[in-house]
């Protein structure tokens, strides 16, 4: 598998001067220096259950299928390098499927109208799931798809 023209370029600037700025960010788990965190991932595909057991099985992952969505939460306990939590699940009739991640926000529909103003254009929400979770999906500029969550 090849590269992206110009990645080459790029990796190597990245060894050759951000390496150690990067693997000190990503030692930072305290939050002191990213504002809203991330807080969840998630892949939705055609066939969540073996989405499910294709992760599970790749990365050790114990995955809880026990709601009424058969959504299959993965639990980050929030300890120093466990990583976040997140979800694998089936999307609706018809749709391909993603994979992103959710930034915590005070308050979804602010962030969405907010990523409107920057250029994004809002996929869905705010919307409630699971009754006590409230979501938004958003596309970034380049069309990338970003989750925002109610954290508080």
């Amino acid at each position: 598998m090849s590269s992206p023209p110009g990645w080459s370029h790029k990796v190597e600037g990245l060894r050759n001067h951000d390496a150690a700025r990067l693997r000190t960010d990503m030692k930072n788990t305290k939050g002191d220096i990213m504002g809203q965190p991330v807080v969840h991932f998630e892949v939705i595909g055609k066939d969540g259950a073996a989405l499910q057991s294709f992760y599970a099985d790749l990365f050790g992952w114990k995955i809880d299928t026990d709601n009424p969505m058969n959504y299959g939460v993965v639990h980050g306990d929030g300890g120093e390098g466990t990583g976040i939590g997140g979800g694998i699940g089936t999307g609706p009739e018809g749709y391909p499927g993603h994979v992103t991640f959710y930034i915590g926000v005070p308050d979804v529909e602010a962030a969405l109208a907010k990523a409107e103003g920057l250029g994004g254009s809002r996929v869905m929400g705010p919307e409630k799931v699971m009754e006590e979770i409230e979501i938004g999906l958003f596309n970034d500029p380049e069309g990338h798809l970003i989750g925002v969550v109610k954290t508080s």
